[in-house]
Order: C-alpha cells, then sequence, then structure tokens
C-alpha cells in the first residue's frame, strides 16, 4: 500500500520531470491538484529562504562597504582611514559581518569586540559558513551570550569590554559599529544600581503583558549605559560610524538594538508612561526607582551638535528581503505583490487580517469578480481593520492588480508582507510568535468554514507560512511554521485540540506532534536578523 507520504517523496523527487511533461488537459482532474499541492510549501520554503539569503550579512556588507587606499567608502559617503579603525559590534548578524568587514579593512583595523549569540561560532563552523567566521589571526575577540535571545552574564561581560574600548579612544580614531538585531539582548549595560537581573526581570513582565518592541526599547534605553546613544557618547570625539540590519517596524533607528549610536527622544517620562500602561509602577525594584528619579546626563553643547560626531548606515531591512522574496516568487510563476513591511500587533489580530484577505482573494477568484457581494463585504472589514491597526504602507491595491492579472493568466498568487508581532502570554507552553500566528490563522480559516458553509474557500489550495529570518522563533528550534485550510480538522483526527495548544502559548509543541512536525520551519540560525516574513500562496483546485 502506497502511503499519502510515500505519493509525497515519489513526487517531490520526480517534481522538475513531472512539472517539464505535465499537459493538464490530457490528466485525471485529481492528478494536477496532488502535485500542485505538494509543491507549495516546497515553493513557500524556498521563497522564505530566498528572503533570508537577501540579507545575509556577507552580502550586504561587500554591497554597501569598499576601502580605496586610505578612503574608506560606505554607500556615497568616504572617511579617512590610516591604520586607526576600531570596531565594535552586537546582534545575531553581527558574527558575520564583522568577518567581512574586517576582511575589507585589513592593515587598517586596530581591535575589535563583539558581542554574538551563544553557540553561533559552531553552529556556523558546522554548515560549513566560513566566510561567516572570523579568519584564525582576527583582530577581533567575539563574546558568545545571551542565551535563548535574553541578556545574562556573559553578555554583560561582553558590554562591559565594549564599553571599555569606546572610552579609550581619540578624536583621531574611528570606531566601526556593527548592530542587528539581537543587539539589545546582547547589549545590557544596567545603569547602577540596576542589576541585570532586576532589568530582566522588568522586560520579561512587559513583554508578557503585550508590550511593543518600541515600549520594551523605551524601558531599556532609559536603565542603559549604553543604549539610547549612550555608546556614541562613550566614544566621543572618535568618529563613529554604524553598519545597521534593522529588524523594527519602520526602520527607525533608535529602536534597533535600543539605538546605542542614535539620540534617544525618549524620556524618563516617556518610561513612566510605559510602566503606568501596563500596571508596574508599583511593583519596580527601588533601584529602577532610583535610576528613574535620577536627572538625564546631558552633553555638552560641542557634543549635541546632531551627534555630529556619528555616521548611521542601513545596510539591510525587511524591505531588502520581500523585494528578492518577490523576485523568486515570480521566477515560480507566481503572480506576486508586497503587502506591507510594517505588520505588527498581537497576533491574534494579524491571524484575524490574513484570514479575512485569504477569503477575499478566494472569493474574488471562484466569482471572476471583486466587485461580488461576498467579496465586497469582506473587502470593507479589510480596510477598517488595517486602518484599526495603523498600517499606512498596507497596498491592498497592489493585491487587487495581482487579483486582476490572476483572472485573465490563472497564474497562482502569492501575497507577502512582513513585520514583526507580538504575543500576550497566558499559558505555561513552548512556542513563538510566527509559530503562534500560523496556528491562529489555521484556527480562522477553519471556523470561516465551519460559520460560513457557502465561503470559497474549499475551492483552493491555500498554504500560509510565518517565519523569523533569524531562523529562531521564540526559544525554539524553529524559524516558523505553515498553515492551511484543512490544518485543525486534521489534527483533530490526530487527536490534537488546536484551540488547547493555544491558551497555553504552546505552538512550537503543536507543530511539533502534528504531521511529525513537517509543518515546522527549521532552518537554524542564520546569523541575520530583518524581523519576520509572511507568505499566502493561493491557486484554484480546478483548472
Amino acid at each position: 500500500m502506497v502511503t499519502a507520504f510515500g505519493r509525497y517523496l515519489w513526487l517531490h523527487t520526480n517534481h522538475q520531470l513531472i512539472y517539464k511533461n505535465w499537459q493538464p488537459r490530457r490528466l485525471r482532474r485529481s492528478a494536477p491538484v496532488i502535485i500542485r499541492e505538494m509543491s507549495l510549501p516546497r515553493h513557500g520554503r524556498e521563497i522564505f529562504q530566498t528572503a533570508i539569503n537577501a540579507v545575509l550579512p556577507q552580502n550586504m556588507i561587500k554591497k554597501n562597504v569598499s576601502i580605496e587606499g586610505e578612503r574608506l567608502m560606505i554607500q556615497n559617503q568616504c572617511f579617512p582611514v590610516h591604520k586607526n579603525v576600531y570596531l565594535v559590534g552586537f546582534g545575531k548578524a553581527v558574527l558575520g559581518m564583522a568577518a567581512a568587514v574586517e576582511e575589507i579593512l585589513g592593515d587598517h583595523l586596530l581591535q575589535g569586540v563583539i558581542s554574538v549569540p551563544v553557540g553561533i561560532q559552531e553552529i556556523l563552523q558546522l554548515a560549513g559558513k566560513e566566510d561567516m567566521l572570523l579568519r584564525p589571526q582576527t583582530k577581533i575577540q567575539a563574546m558568545e551570550g545571551a542565551r535563548h535571545n535574553l541578556p545574562d552574564e556573559n553578555a554583560l561581560k561582553a558590554a562591559n569590554s565594549i564599553r571599555h574600548l569606546a572610552e579609550g579612544l581619540t578624536a583621531n580614531d574611528l570606531l566601526f559599529v556593527l548592530i542587528s538585531g539581537g543587539g539589545s539582548a546582547l547589549l545590557p549595560a544596567p545603569i547602577p544600581p540596576v542589576t541585570l537581573e532586576e532589568k530582566q526581570s522588568l522586560t520579561k513582565q512587559l513583554a508578557s503583558k503585550g508590550a511593543t518592541i518600541q515600549e520594551l526599547n523605551t524601558v531599556r534605553k532609559t536603565l542603559s549605559l549604553l543604549k539610547g546613544g549612550g555608546l556614541a557618547r562613550t566614544a566621543y570625539p572618535a568618529q563613529v560610524v554604524s553598519l545597521i540590519m534593522s529588524d523594527v517596524i519602520g526602520d527607525h533607528l533608535e529602536f534597533v538594538a535600543s539605538g546605542p549610536t542614535v539620540p534617544s527622544s525618549q524620556s524618563k517620562e516617556d518610561c513612566h508612561k510605559v510602566l503606568s500602561k501596563y500596571n508596574l509602577l508599583l511593583s519596580i525594584p527601588e533601584s529602577v526607582k532610583e535610576v528613574l528619579s535620577q536627572p538625564s546626563k546631558r552633553m555638552n553643547q560641542e557634543e549635541t551638535q546632531d551627534f555630529a560626531h556619528v555616521c548611521n548606515f542601513i545596510v539591510g531591512s525587511n524591505a531588502i528581503a520581500l523585494e528578492e522574496a518577490k523576485h523568486k516568487s515570480e521566477s515560480l510563476g507566481y503572480n506576486t505583490s508586497v503587502l506591507s513591511t510594517v505588520v505588527s500587533g498581537d497576533v491574534r489580530t494579524v491571524a484575524r487580517l490574513y484570514s479575512l484577505l485569504i477569503r477575499y482573494v478566494c472569493s474574488v477568484l471562484a466569482a471572476a469578480s471583486s466587485k461580488c457581494v461576498h467579496a465586497s463585504n469582506l473587502k470593507d472589514e479589510i480596510l477598517q481593520m488595517v486602518a484599526n491597526m495603523g498600517l499606512p504602507d498596507f497596498q491592498l491595491d497592489g493585491c487587487l492588480t495581482v487579483l486582476e492579472d490572476t483572472l485573465s493568466s490563472r497564474k497562482p498568487i502569492c501575497l507577502l508582507a512582513g513585520g514583526e508581532t507580538t504575543v500576550r502570554l497566558q499559558g505555561k507552553g513552548k512556542g513563538g510568535r510566527n509559530q503562534e500566528m500560523a496556528l491562529h490563522v489555521a484556527l480562522e480559516l477553519h471556523n470561516a468554514k465551519s460559520k460560513f458553509p457557502q465561503d470559497t474557500l474549499s475551492k483552493h489550495e491555500v498554504v500560509f507560512l510565518s517565519g523569523g529570518t533569524d531562523g529562531q522563533d521564540g526559544p525554539t528550534e524553529a524559524a516558523g511554521a505553515f498553515a492551511y485550510t484543512e490544518l485543525v480538522d486534521k489534527a483533530f483526527s490526530e487527536g490534537l485540540k488546536v484551540e488547547d495548544f493555544l491558551n497555553n502559548n504552546d505552538s512550537f509543541t503543536f507543530f511539533s506532534k502534528f504531521n511529525n512536525g513537517a509543518d515546522l520551519i527549521v532552518t537554524g540560525l542564520t546569523s541575520t536578523n530583518v524581523m519576520d516574513v509572511q507568505a499566502i500562496i493561493i491557486q484554484p483546485k480546478e483548472i
């Protein structure tokens, strides 16, 4: 007896041959459905991997940095160098960035210290990614810390080493600062008498209550020696040049790794407001109250001229990753549109938006018109949600254009988006925002089918994926997960109730058990981070 999994292996192995000789009109109707259905998740993985590859650190550095004699060129700006360059860095992508920068700088680099995730060097070595590792004779000290993306004593030691290097610089020196997502946890330097444990506990409480990344960074900066422009102040009067891989909504630099080279626009009053919003003012430690009561330290007039000694450059972002993913999707034969690069908010709300969008696309395709009543109602609901969520760049018009093209070309559709959501913790399970997002989308689609029997979802093959470009979704081994219309029913047949896992924030456990873990996206640590990527792939079941 040939199992479904056996058929999948055969189809996957022989996909190119099948595709080359496929003539839909001559095959039984069920055959192309199986073939195409099996290709959707595979295409999803390829599209996601392309997004990651587009922002790998060595690619971004080589594209933006070069040296000509004693002139350092970054994008369109020039900096004189003469064996006077120092380097510091912190973040998930920084090891590869540092390796690329050191190769370019050569003898101009005198010394460096970087703070990188635990195990990243061994992982990259085992993966054969030698180009992302420091050379044997490196002048850069790599210090590992922040296990599970949480500040720890090893990260604190690295932050102190970075601060010590910056404090010794003069006006004749140039400090290269490499910054990427995850940098905040890798650069913990609490203002005394606040301890690392106290700051970490406060951050965890805020995250569990659903605080946004901007709110978390407001608190982190207020309580840090190096964040919120602190590193730039420490390095003054040296020239500071920062290369930044952005992992924040809208690429606002003061929020990437909590902005160590960018003057903070937040005050201690803003920190008070965040703590008050989440009802934490009365429970914060006395040390935090002491720091918040102190007057803010200001740089003198010479130092505060718009951080004149600092130049910040964005070399990688979610938008860059999505643009390359779009090209890949189009090369695979999909009509493709990028919806947004700033999707944020609670995963339940965002999942609801994506499920409405999926239903809208299916409705338009089934009716061969965007003007049918059902589609119009769904569109109105989508527009209202987009307005309520504050997504200014959400390109629903781009989706409509893709739909029009699909109605004439019969190509399948791929809609891409990116950003970073939040999860309100209410259980003690193991998961991450991307896996929880996928599970919520699956549940939303299941509920829509149950509530609206006339819904057109059953007439289409739908695959949704959400994954973190850093390869680690929360404290799990997965980057994200897939969802599809039939997931909830299939899970129930395996004795798994989706609602129970969601109520316990246990999405990783669910996907590990369901379908033998086949719907998990596992990349390993990627050594980059530009937030998350979502993809919606839809095609009619009938030709």
